[in-house]
């Protein structure tokens, strides 16, 4: 016989807390720490109190729930875990924020903050309170991309503490380490002063109540996801590539890191930038440079939603360079191709709060 730890559970099910009447397992009692090995089975079970006056009692019929609906060959081991004993939760920041989209890529040059600005910008024209963090410490790019460079955040005291006040363009509130370090010098930090870095632009700032704060996360996996991860209720992630296959192949692990179990962020969708080249002068022809549909396919593979398949366009570069996104030009084949990319995005958000409510 073949034990796994779904039957360990439904014969959990059969036991209730005389407290209340429901099943240990609802009631969240069973602890993730089910241990198999052969016929061995070593699991906790988690009391408020020390003083418990069910815990023997209900640690016995755990015991014997096994050796009736799974075998009596089971050597079953239940431990007890008092939930004062337990760590707390380190408290989240952010609390006034509802939706934190994390806009990542598995390595550099796909278009990632192009990708994060737009959003940030499609988000506002939708009518929604929004801040753009631009996590990329050690390339940051949103300063120039929304023709801020220059401009210097000022603190702000309140009740005895400072806080960095954003920097406000086009209704969106934007912080960035590019705001207090020379763009001419590298950023010659180690990972542990970039993540204190960002933790102090995240909790230290006057973001106030938002709808949706957008991050633009550096390419690849590094110590600033996992300070984020770690401090921050992330709603989901958008994944950004190119069609191209080594890109597709580094996308793939930072979709992995996301969804990995002890992380478990939702992946919002994909978003396939450069995904063909269109003469600006033949607007109907369409040339495949990278390849042709490769995070189509690996959205599939995925099961995750395609959200949008930018044009490689001159005007979406420029637009970049000069400080002026393409969604400041709605109508354009690009803006169009972003605002539906953000229209696709709130729908995912969207489903994500409904299901969590059922």
């Amino acid at each position: 016989m073949t034990l796994y730890p779904n039957l360990i559970k439904e014969a959990l099910m059969t036991v209730r807390y005389p407290g209340d009447g429901n099943n240990i397992v609802d009631n969240g009692m069973l602890e993730d720490d089910i241990h198999i090995d052969g016929m061995n089975v070593e699991f906790s079970l988690i009391f408020k109190k020390q003083k418990d006056p069910f815990q023997k009692s209900l640690m016995k019929a755990a015991e014997a729930a096994i050796h009736t609906y799974v075998s009596k060959d089971v050597n079953v081991n239940v431990k007890a875990k008092i939930l004062a004993e337990m760590p707390p939760e380190p408290e989240k920041l952010l609390p006034q924020v509802k939706h934190i989209v994390a806009v990542s890529s598995g390595k550099g040059g796909v278009g990632k903050s192009t990708v994060a600005v737009n959003l940030a910008l499609g988000l506002n024209k939708m009518g929604y309170r929004v801040g753009l963090l631009d996590a990329d410490i050690f390339g940051p790019s949103v300063p120039k991309m929304m023709q801020i460079e220059d401009a210097r955040p000022y603190a702000e005291n309140i009740d005895g503490k400072d806080y960095i006040v954003p920097i406000e363009k086009h209704g969106i509130k934007i912080l960035s380490i590019g705001f207090f370090v020379d763009p001419d010098t590298p950023t010659l930090w180690r990972g542990g002063m970039a993540s204190n870095a960002l933790k102090q632009l995240v909790s230290d700032a006057l973001w106030g109540e938002l709808d949706y704060l957008v991050i633009d996360t550096p390419p690849g996996t590094s110590d600033i996801h996992l300070t984020l991860i770690q401090n921050i209720d992330i709603t989901g992630a958008l994944i950004v590539s190119t069609p191209q296959q080594v890109a597709l192949a580094d996308a793939r692990k930072g979709i992995n890191m996301y969804m990995n179990d002890k992380v478990n962020i939702p992946i919002l969708g994909l978003v396939e930038n450069m995904a063909w080249f269109t003469p600006a002068q033949h607007p109907e022809e369409r040339y495949f440079i990278f390849g042709d549909g490769g995070c189509a396919k690996l959205a599939q593979q995925l099961n995750v939603p395609l959200l949008a398949q930018i044009p490689l366009i001159k005007d979406v570069c420029d637009s970049g360079d000069n400080g002026q996104p393409a969604l400041l030009n709605p109508a354009s084949i690009e803006g169009m191709a972003f605002m539906q990319m953000t229209a696709k995005l709130v729908t995912q958000v969207d489903k994500l709060s409904v299901d969590k409510n059922v």
